[in-house]
């Protein structure tokens, strides 16, 4: 049971499901606020911090809800997650104690080179079975679908990720949701893929503001 002494964490979304940060049906967590801010990050509206903290047990309540519903793993992204490590750890640790999702994996993602989560986030590395680390650069684009660039590293520390990691998805894919007025995008984008939804939307006379990928 996550306890009310913890310490919090700033939010930016949560949804269910999520099909395309890695297999199967996956609750994504996304933090709120990043210190790397990476050049061509897709999600600078995420880099502020949180103007409002989240109880850890609330989010936890959350993504159990979904464990009824076929799901089968948590993605934790961002915003930079590390750099809220103790509420971070927290809200592992709290997902790690529910019975209920006993049988989730954890992949997190993190702009951190993986020697630096090494070591420095060791406590964090023992609550979760994948890590996909380093910083984005827009230079070098990925052929792994669940990765923004070349120079990304996806580590499995546990039999369970090593088997449920082993095979990746034959194509990038994508996931549009809309919440009021906002739409949101899930998956990482090839290059070219964003301008060519915004073209789009347009063109079906949908008309966007402001979007997260631009200054």
């Amino acid at each position: 049971m996550v306890s009310d002494s913890i310490p919090d964490v700033g939010v930016s979304r949560l949804h269910y499901p999520v099909l395309t940060l890695g297999p199967g049906r996956r609750a994504g967590i996304w933090l709120q606020g990043c210190s790397i801010h990476c050049p061509g990050c897709l999600s600078r509206d995420t880099w502020t911090p949180a103007v409002t903290m989240t109880a850890a047990a609330k989010i936890v309540d959350w993504a159990e809800c979904a464990a009824g519903d076929g799901l089968t793993g948590i993605t934790v992204s961002g915003g930079e997650p590390l750099d809220q490590a103790p509420g971070l750890q927290a809200l592992l640790s709290g997902i790690r104690d529910r019975p209920r999702l006993a049988d989730a994996d954890i992949l997190l993602y993190s702009g951190y080179s993986a020697a630096v989560v090494r070591r420095r986030h060791q406590a964090v590395l023992a609550l979760v079975d994948a890590v996909i680390s380093g910083p984005y650069l827009a230079s070098r684009p990925s052929q792994n679908p669940w990765m923004g660039s070349g120079n990304q590293v996806l580590t499995l520390l546990t039999e369970r990720a090593r088997q449920r990691f082993a095979e990746l998805p034959s194509r990038r894919q994508l996931q549009v949701s809309a919440d009021g007025e906002q739409l949101w995008i899930t998956g990482i984008p090839a290059a070219g893929d964003l301008p060519r939804f915004a073209e789009l939307l347009a063109r079906r006379g949908v008309r966007i503001g402001d979007v997260s990928w631009q200054p």
